[in-house]
């Protein structure tokens, strides 16, 4: 039986959260509650069948900081839309684990190194 379910992904993005250096519209303070459902959060689509996370669209909400380990533990996501924010670092080696993902774009941000081998797009 698979153990992850809505929470796994309510974590994550917690997780992802938690990272944050700077969020200076406020976008995630108050949705990005463990009070509400992680599908009714800023940026997040859930899909109808399975209730997981299966979006991630967070563009233009200049935020800063650097995506957890955990974020690989989002294995429903189809989509993930990071544009124009300033994330850094590099990605962890955990997005392996994002099978289902068909879109990735994280234009206009401030990663370093190479793209991993693992991305296979």
């Amino acid at each position: 039986m698979n153990q992850f379910n809505i929470s796994t992904d309510q974590l994550a993005l917690l997780s992802l959260k938690s990272q944050l250096i700077s969020d200076p519209f406020h976008s995630l303070d108050e949705s990005w509650s463990p009070a509400m459902s992680v599908c009714h959060w800023v940026g997040v689509t859930c899909g109808s069948r399975h209730k997981r996370v299966k979006s991630l669209n967070l563009s233009d909400m200049a935020l800063t900081g650097r995506i957890p380990r955990d974020f690989g533990n989002l294995t429903f996501l189809v989509s993930v839309n990071l544009v124009s924010n300033s994330f850094r670092g590099n990605l962890p080696q955990e997005m392996a684990h994002l099978r289902q993902l068909k879109f990735l774009d994280l234009s206009f941000n401030n990663f370093r190194g190479e793209v991993p081998s693992w991305f296979e797009f």
